[in-house]
């Protein structure tokens, strides 16, 4: 079974890609970049996971709108549950400028066979597209008590924040099930953690395109037994793993 996410980008900026495989049990990191355009993003795809094979899509973007205006179900959810650990989402509906692009990008992968899955048979092989945030994920299956403030502040800041979430990757997740490889084995994929403020937005993409391949294993693996979904196929969801900790 193939995981990829994607930490697409909203507008026209790069997006975060990764792809993970289960090998004898364990998640191999197969490959970790980042691109542009939607077109070479979907070759990526196609080159990762061929026509027919079973595989599941994790993207950090609203790919379901149905509301006008206002807040989906969803994003009110994130504020409910995770307003305290500053882990609520952005509001989406259909009158804000990055709709068509993510609405857009979540039919391209329904074009490819990839279903929504708000509800899941465990390891059930498949095509299967899933909407992912990654810091709640993050604050859950890390035990974290706040969000890793990596994305915002200066810059020194920031880079400290993503050097504590590459460490969380590399010592927590390999502990989990399904475990990621060790850092042994999956080390030469991982970003170094830059200093200048380009450098870090790309290392930061990479990382939480990895946290997003990640959580589409985990919901694969276990389903509702430890997942949390926010809403539904009409309303839009989010999948969010369950606390470990």
């Amino acid at each position: 079974m193939k995981f990829l996410g994607i930490d697409l980008g909203w507008k026209s900026q790069p997006s975060g890609l990764c792809y993970l495989q289960l090998i004898d049990g364990k998640l191999q990191i197969q490959d970790l970049d980042r691109k542009e355009l939607i077109a070479d993003i979907l070759t990526w795809i196609d080159t990762c996971v061929t026509s027919h094979e079973p595989a599941i899509i994790a993207v950090d973007a609203p790919t379901l709108i149905p509301n006008a205006t206002g807040s989906r179900l969803p994003d009110k959810l994130t504020h409910k549950y995770f307003g305290k650990y500053h882990a609520g989402c952005y509001p989406a509906n259909l009158g804000l400028p990055f709709a068509e692009r993510t609405v857009k990008f979540g039919l391209e992968l329904e074009s490819r066979g990839f279903t929504h899955a708000p509800t899941i048979e465990p390891q059930k092989p498949g095509r299967y597209q899933i909407e992912v945030f990654p810091h709640p994920a993050i604050v859950h299956l890390f035990g974290l008590e706040r969000i890793l403030k990596y994305k915002k502040g200066r810059l020194s800041d920031r880079r400290l924040e993503l050097i504590k979430l590459y460490n969380y990757i590399t010592e927590i997740l390999p502990t989990l099930h399904p475990p990621l490889c060790s850092v042994r084995l999956c080390g030469s994929f991982l970003p170094e953690i830059p200093t200048t403020g380009a450098a870090l937005k790309e290392a930061e993409d990479k990382l939480d395109s990895l946290i997003c391949a990640y959580v589409a294993a985990y919901w694969w693996y276990w389903g509702e037994q430890r997942n949390l979904v926010l809403g539904d196929r009409t309303t839009g969801y989010i999948v969010i793993p369950q606390s470990n900790l």
